[in-house]
């Protein structure tokens, strides 16, 4: 493993969200399989194992390679019962089928943008760093944020803005971004910045483009769709007294997660 990799670990070995909330959750229950669909850099795969040794089989997802690679490291101790998957948590059906596995005990989803993935700056999650616009979690996808910037209308732009990122000034952002690219292609993190503060300001508190980067990150990856489709199907593979825990950033994220279980 790189230093800069091993680095990462580090960080995010040590600092899980929410873990005493995540254990809480799941106290008490007798776990046999269990499915964490964003399994990451395995910070809370480690819990789960340390809490539940009765645990036979722990399945992680996640489609982030660079992800894999920590969890990987990190999960050396339990690699006789953890079994990691290069997998989109939608496809959490195909993965279960293929290890012959009909239901989970307890299954886990800490969704959204992972500390690990805007800390590496060619990644091009974060506007503090001036790097390609790529932003997919999954780098054998082909569609990047630079790709979106620079081919889709106007139309589209705005859309995306106003639905995933609940951008205000969604209309000029697309509107700004269409005139600047008829001159020169935007490919750069800092190249949409400089085309978007016109339009939505210098930096205050919150840096303005933040939503921007929000909507273009969860088009790119499909977020939405992909939790949506997701828990639907976590639930048809969730034994009858098991419990599926869910951690979301964001609203969009947090009101799809209370429609599913309403």
């Amino acid at each position: 493993m790189n230093p800069k990799r091993a680095m990462l670990q580090q960080k995010i070995k040590h600092f899980p969200v929410l873990l005493k909330e995540y254990i809480k959750i799941f106290e008490g229950l007798e776990i046999e399989f269990f499915l964490d669909g964003t399994v990451g850099a395995a910070g809370h795969a480690r819990a789960i194992l340390e809490a539940h040794p009765e645990i036979k089989t722990f399945i992680g997802l996640d489609q982030d390679q660079v992800a894999l690679d920590l969890a990987n490291e990190n999960l050396k101790p339990w690699m006789s019962k953890a079994n990691l998957f290069h997998e989109n948590f939608k496809n959490l059906d195909k993965v279960l089928d293929e290890m012959n596995i009909e239901f989970c005990d307890g299954m886990f989803f800490d969704i959204g943008l992972s500390s690990m993935q805007v800390d590496e700056p060619e990644r091009g999650f974060s506007f503090r760093y001036d790097a390609d616009l790529d932003m997919r979690m999954d780098q054998n996808t082909e569609i990047t944020a630079k790709d979106i910037i620079n081919t889709w209308p106007e139309k589209k732009l705005e859309e995306i803005f106003r639905e995933y990122g609940e951008e205000r000034n969604s209309k000029k952002a697309a509107k700004e971004i269409v005139e600047k690219r008829r001159r020169n292609k935007i490919n750069t993190t800092f190249d949409l910045i400089k085309v978007l503060e016109p339009v939505l300001g210098k930096r205050r508190k919150i840096h303005p483009v933040t939503k921007i980067f929000q909507a273009l990150r969860i088009c790119v990856n499909d977020e939405l769709n992909s939790l949506k489709e997701g828990l639907n199907k976590a639930i048809l593979r969730l034994r009858e007294d098991g419990i599926i825990g869910v951690i979301s950033f964001h609203s969009l994220e947090d009101r799809i997660v209370k429609h599913t279980f309403k």
